[in-house]
């Protein structure tokens, strides 16, 4: 099995095991940290773990091939395609404009929150930043006005996540320097950087492509609400 097949199960069986709670055979991370979980394969006994790990009415997020059928305990409430791309280009360059980034730390969980509840470049909760290291950049007024991050962990890569600007400051290339400045940071530490996007967002997948990823797979972005 390639290390990004199955990656939320990947990540909470290796890395990321500390930061989830597993029942039987399903697995997901605190619900503080982030919506996502899995299980090694998505039959009928894992999908009845998963619930075991829930209560009526919680969500849990799935990545998966295709959609599940005829689920006892779950209904689907979102179910959208998700692209993963991941960069094999070896080390990245350091962004021209670094100087201007920033670290954010638990201090900064409420400016994040907004900005993310503002932008929707997927699931923030309030915990998320402990997944990994996060970088923002801030206006001459001290706003924080673009984000991104690092998410799921496994062994030889590292997801680059919650990429987001405020809409009054797109266009000013603070997407790519973020994206930069944290895959040189990764490829530091030897590891690959991947990412997952929905492949109707153009804009970022033409600046993902740009930046040396390329397609990987093609998904299922997954939401089930327990009954």
């Amino acid at each position: 099995m390639h290390a990004l097949d199955n990656v939320i199960w990947q990540a909470l069986s290796t890395r990321q095991a500390h930061l989830g709670e597993s029942r039987n055979s399903a697995r997901r991370f605190q619900p503080e940290i982030s919506l996502l979980g899995g299980f090694p394969a998505p039959t009928e006994d894992h999908y009845d773990s998963l619930a075991s790990l829930v209560q009526p009415g919680e969500r849990v997020g799935l990545f998966l091939k295709e959609d599940p059928i005829e689920l006892a305990a779950w209904t689907i409430a979102l179910s959208v395609p998700l692209l993963e791309m991941v960069c094999d280009n070896g080390h990245a360059p350091a962004p021209q404009n670094g100087g201007m980034i920033v670290p954010l730390g638990e201090q900064n969980v409420p400016e994040m929150m907004s900005l993310t509840q503002l932008t929707l470049p997927g699931p923030f909760s309030a915990r998320t930043r402990e997944m990994g290291e996060y970088w923002g950049i801030r206006d001459d007024g001290g706003e924080l006005i673009a984000m991104a991050g690092e998410r799921l962990k496994v062994p030889g890569y590292t997801e680059i996540s919650a990429v987001c600007t405020h809409p009054k400051h797109t266009g000013k290339g603070y997407a790519r320097t973020l994206i930069l400045w944290l895959m040189s940071r990764i490829a530091g530490c030897g590891e690959t950087s991947f990412l997952h996007v929905r492949p109707d967002n153009k804009r970022a997948v033409k600046l993902y492509e740009s930046l040396g990823f390329s397609n990987r797979t093609l998904l299922r972005y997954v939401i089930l609400q327990k009954k």
